[in-house]
């Protein structure tokens, strides 16, 4: 049963770390320095540091149900307040995967009970994108479009937070990026969102009185 190997695997992989670095937990215990917050969803499938290879220390990590960021979710809002204001990351990476159940649970008129307001942040997605999903006639290639714009909105969630907007405009950083995992090819792919441009666009609107400098 794997539940009873999780002590076993845990005693292996301290073993492990001891033989290639003896002092390896005594600095892992001085803190934390992470470059990057990832956000991505809590699918069993998708492991955040097996896929993109970081050690320890290198990547705070947070995951829920669609890889969600809503403006009333108090959960998320402080894992990236934290990271950004005190953790100092210089990326937040928002990363969603095809095939990921939360998001086909959205498409689906199905009641389910206390995930619907959670899941009604996709479907407000939807809703923004209707023309576009609706032009699609591939069930399939749909469901996909709609991951790849959940990211989007979600990062545009977060390009809307005044921590962000603060942040950049003293320091430079962090810069927002849209990633999404293809579960059948193990593939990490880039959605190449134009962070500088997303900014400038939202502070026309979103602006939360920060001092204004040149992108």
């Amino acid at each position: 049963m794997l539940y009873k190997q999780i002590f076993e695997n845990n005693k292996k992989w301290v073993a492990e770390k001891k033989s290639t670095d003896k002092e390896f937990f005594e600095h892992l215990a001085k803190g934390q320095t992470p470059d990057i917050l990832y956000i991505g969803c809590s699918d069993s499938r998708v492991t955040a540091e097996e896929m993109t290879g970081v050690q320890p220390g290198q990547m705070f990590v947070h995951r829920n149900v669609a890889n969600l960021v809503p403006n009333n979710d108090n959960n998320s809002a402080s894992v990236i307040e934290y990271a950004i204001a005190y953790l100092k990351v210089k990326h937040v990476v928002v990363c969603g995967h095809y095939f990921c159940g939360g998001v086909k649970a959205a498409m689906q008129a199905e009641d389910m009970g206390i995930l619907n307001p959670w899941l009604r942040n996709v479907r407000d997605v939807y809703r923004l994108h209707k023309s576009t999903l609706d032009a699609i006639t591939d069930d399939d290639a749909r469901y996909k479009k709609l991951v790849e714009l959940n990211v989007e909105e979600q990062c545009i969630n977060i390009i809307k937070m005044a921590v962000l907007q603060k942040q950049f405009l003293q320091y430079g950083y962090p810069t927002v990026h849209g990633w999404v995992f293809d579960v059948h090819s193990g593939e990490l792919i880039d959605l190449k969102i134009d962070f500088s441009k997303k900014l400038e666009g939202i502070r026309e609107i979103y602006d939360l009185g920060t001092t204004k400098k040149p992108l």
